[in-house]
């Protein structure tokens, strides 16, 4: 009789057994696509792989006890690694024999990129847009989540077999841009970065603040002159000549022109610094000041197929009430374009572009949910057979203890500012752990370089992407916990520890494992189907916490089993090639989420 031996390099444990379950299934009762669920098996109960069969009852008439051991049987005759199995209600816990997780990890170790899938030439493209500044203020601690969460998903989408391209939307024109432009016309008699020393995203936003101060204090005064508050901020003379210098602006005043292309010049240059820093990077860029237009052109082709429709003051809209939404403004009755307007034009331009791109994924913050239903909606509206592809990755928003950002106010947290007080802080905790002894200067700015923002990147990545947080510096950087360094301080230790190893190692494949080896072997061989999960959710903190928790196993692992003192060498071997094992995966899952890992700390 053949025997079925599991092999660890097909996709998965769980798809391999799903095969013989099947045969079975389609042998005595005729199911030949039957809805197997797997799932690891409860800590309190014998077994390393359960099989749900709840939803297999109904289909084959049978109780849980008869088709769990009629299914147990079959296996342990047709599948050597199979060694035995218990049935708990519904739940059929499999035992899976040690020489089984000893061939996964021979077959792991072999594979540059375990659990990753290589893009072939006609594999599926992905776009992703993330950051998508505006050009009046500096990035800030929200853009940091927001470029870490799309950068990413970016590589998450690539370790799962797709070409990515990575995007954002420059958002370059509009009344926010313009106050920038004109507070720093009237208030800045010529600073600029060189001369203020200032990046030169930072000097905008400086007016950008200032606008606001200034306009704040004409509304007042209207106010105190007799005007409702509504008036006065309707007619306060800097947002007039705002308007204004916008309206100039889509007309292509030279003069207008110039000074824009001035300050988005500086503006760009400190953005491309903090992009460094942060470890991201873009294949393309699109720019509303380009885009706005040919949104302003398919409005007008909406409007000649009868999608939209124009009002009394010649302003032009959607009606969505039908499919539960409202009116939907899509130009201003001065002909200017609104967001939406932007939204439509690049979006059509990308899938002009890239034609084979099979997906758009906007990274954008929850607070724009409404408008990218409605956005997409139009899309589908105007005929567009892509808009069926398109997904807002909506995230929370960041706070800080102290409460609420407010971009206007200036009480924001910059992101370069972020980034340097993470290395701040990583030094002085680093210190404190005796991580820096016999490094010198430039080893230990790039240890705080590496420990500050892998700190900062897990904290942000490790929250499911919808849940708001809640950032505090000074606990995300700690070697113990949840944390990004915690992750680092493990990898540290097995490079520390295969820097001893001499000689090749040599893997035995008639060893018994003892129950710590055995845990962390299970969990290396879910790594494909989490970074498959991963991607399928849209989701870096499953990747985060599947970090942590093999880091805990590997602790608990190197605490109670001795491997340098281990006095065989068959099992020194085996505990040391596991050590690398968890190295390789670590760094493997790190990558997806962009920390580096020190070799030493």
């Amino acid at each position: 009789m053949f025997i079925f031996i599991l092999a660890p390099e097909m996709d998965s444990l769980e798809q391999a057994l799903s095969h013989k379950v099947t045969e079975f299934l389609t042998s005595a009762y005729d199911l030949s696509d039957p809805k197997l669920e797997f799932q690891a098996t409860r800590k309190d109960f014998e077994g390393d792989v359960t099989l749900v069969l709840f939803p297999l009852l109904k289909l084959t008439r049978q109780n849980p006890m008869v088709l769990g051991e009629k299914i147990g049987n079959y296996l342990e005759e047709q599948v050597n690694d199979v060694s035995h199995f218990n049935i708990v209600n519904g739940f059929l816990n499999l035992s899976i024999s040690d020489s089984y997780y000893l061939r996964f990890l021979g077959a792991s170790l072999k594979v540059e990129d375990y659990g990753h899938i290589s893009a072939g030439e006609d594999a599926p493209t992905v776009m992703v847009e993330f950051s998508s500044p505006n050009t009046n203020k500096p990035l800030h601690l929200g853009h940091i989540r927001n470029n870490l969460l799309g950068h990413s998903i970016s590589k998450i989408l690539e370790a799962n077999g797709n070409h990515v391209i990575k995007t954002q939307i420059i958002n370059d024109r509009g009344i926010h841009i313009c106050k920038s432009m004109l507070a720093w016309n009237l208030y800045g008699d010529g600073e600029t970065p060189d001369t203020s020393g200032l990046k030169g995203d930072l000097l905008v936003g400086k007016y950008y603040v200032l606008f606001e101060k200034k306009y704040r204090e004409q509304v007042t005064e209207l106010v105190h002159e007799g005007k409702t508050q509504q008036e006065a901020e309707k007619v306060a003379p800097l947002l007039i000549e705002a308007q204004q210098m916008l309206r100039k602006w889509e007309d292509n005043d030279l003069e207008v022109r110039e000074l824009w292309d001035q300050l988005n010049n500086w503006v760009y240059d400190g953005f491309g610094t903090t992009y460094q820093k942060l470890g991201v990077d873009f294949d393309c860029f699109y720019y509303e000041s380009e885009t706005y237009l040919l949104g302003k052109s398919i409005i007008e082709e909406g409007l000649e197929k009868g999608v939209f429709y124009t009002k009394d003051d010649g302003s032009v809209w959607i009606d969505l009430t039908e499919d539960g939404f409202d009116e939907k403004l899509l130009l201003r009755s001065d002909g200017t374009a609104v967001y939406i307007t932007q939204d439509i034009g690049t979006a059509t331009q990308r899938a002009g572009d890239h034609p084979h791109v099979k997906g758009m994924i906007y990274t954008v913050g929850n607070e724009q949910d409404y408008h990218f239903k409605v956005l997409f909606l139009v899309l589908k509206k105007l005929g567009y057979s892509w808009a069926n592809s398109l997904f807002h990755l909506s995230y929370g928003m960041v706070d800080l203890p102290s409460g609420k950002m407010k971009s206007r106010e200036g009480t924001v947290v910059d992101a370069d500012d972020l980034i340097e007080q993470m290395k701040r802080t990583a030094a002085v905790i680093a210190a404190e752990h005796g991580k820096i002894d016999g490094l010198n200067e430039k080893q230990r700015q790039l240890l705080y370089e590496k420990i500050g923002l892998g700190a900062l990147k897990y904290f942000i990545l490790k929250v499911d992407p919808k849940k708001r947080i809640l950032f505090d510096p000074e606990a995300s950087v700690d070697f113990n916990g949840n944390t990004g360094p915690f992750i680092q301080y493990a990898y540290a230790r097995i490079q520390s520890l295969m820097r001893k190893v001499g000689g090749e190692l040599q893997l035995n494949l008639n060893l018994s494992l003892v129950d710590k080896e055995k845990e962390i072997l299970k969990h290396l061989s879910t790594y494909p189907r989490l970074v498959k999960a991963a991607g399928e959710q849209y989701s870096p903190a499953l990747v985060a916490n599947y970090l942590y928790d093999l880091v805990k196993l590997f602790n608990s692992f190197y605490q109670n089993v001795s491997v340098f003192g281990e006095s065989n060498e068959k099992l020194r071997s085996l505990r040391l090639l596991l050590c690398k094992a968890v190295a390789n995966n670590i760094k493997s899952a790190s990558d997806l989420l962009g920390i580096r890992l020190p070799d030493s700390m």
